[in-house]
């Protein structure tokens, strides 16, 4: 089963809930695709092992061959070319490697290239295996390095996907091809502001999913209210308890020091599994 952990916004606790769901339940895959800025490392200690570059395809555009007719920029609906009478001009941060400037060029003068825009990296903790991808500074496009990231998926196992936060094309390529997602939010306004967004999006995906409260206890009682009226289940509430804080701040996962917590994340994931099996 392939389980993402998102939220609708940064700090609401999805990687506090995937590295002690991960290690409550031992024998995972767990992967962090918040390539952007991976962190599920500082928690889960896994010891590395080996990495590998994450290319992705970029025009060669031969000036010899070209009559700069300008078809490719025409065509580019990412303004990756501009084509004046003298010179082509490539934007490599820009193209989305779709190849359509291969094909729509009459003169065969662009040609596949490669360039570097991140890299993924393997390890392992005791029995979980851990992969994360990490984004290269200035490069605009996380979606290629996570499709990296779960091109190693192994499954015939569990898997957990940390998935980066908000809506965006990076959290789609996350959460793409589930069974299940756990939206993990806050109850407060903001908190549920951007639950009700990445509902609407997995709703749209037609994806199974539920919510984890962290840091119930504060707030109000919007988030209940909301998920009630949309029948979402509340598949576990977290407290705003200082020794949790307090373990996290030492980056330290709190099922290590909190051993009941482990049994509930366990029950919790069982449930998710009857949901998914039907």
């Amino acid at each position: 089963m392939i389980t993402a952990i998102a939220s609708g916004k940064g700090g609401t606790g999805k990687t506090t809930v995937a590295v002690n769901l991960a290690l409550s339940l031992g024998g995972v895959q767990l992967l962090d695709c918040d390539v952007e800025e991976p962190n599920a490392h500082l928690f889960l200690k896994p010891e590395f092992q080996h990495k590998r570059p994450v290319e992705v395809l970029v025009p060669l555009i031969n000036e010899e061959l070209c009559d700069h007719c300008g078809r490719c920029s025409e065509f580019c609906q990412y303004n990756a070319l501009a084509v004046t009478r003298d010179l082509v001009m490539f934007f490599p941060e820009l193209c989305h490697s779709c190849r359509g400037c291969i094909l729509v060029c009459p003169k065969d003068a662009i040609t596949e290239g490669k360039r570097t825009t991140g890299i993924v990296e393997y390890g392992v903790r005791d029995d979980i295996e851990f992969i994360h991808g990490i984004l290269d500074v200035g490069e605009a496009m996380a979606s290629p390095v996570i499709a990296e990231v779960k091109r190693d998926m192994n499954k015939e196992g569990d898997i957990l996907i940390d998935v980066p936060p908000g809506t965006s094309c990076a959290v789609i390529e996350s959460v793409k091809d589930v069974d299940y997602c756990i939206l993990v939010t806050e109850p407060t306004p903001f908190g549920l502001n951007d639950l009700k967004l990445a509902v609407e999006m997995l709703k749209e995906m037609k994806i199974p999913h539920g919510v984890i409260v962290n840091r119930a206890g504060i707030g109000d009682e919007g988030v209940h209210e909301y998920c009630k009226s949309e029948n979402i289940d509340i598949l576990m509430e977290i407290p705003h308890d200082e020794k949790i804080a307090r373990l996290y701040s030492n980056g330290v996962p709190f099922v290590s020091e909190l051993p009941e917590y482990k049994k509930r994340f366990k029950e919790m994931f069982e449930e998710i599994r009857r949901v998914v099996e039907g």
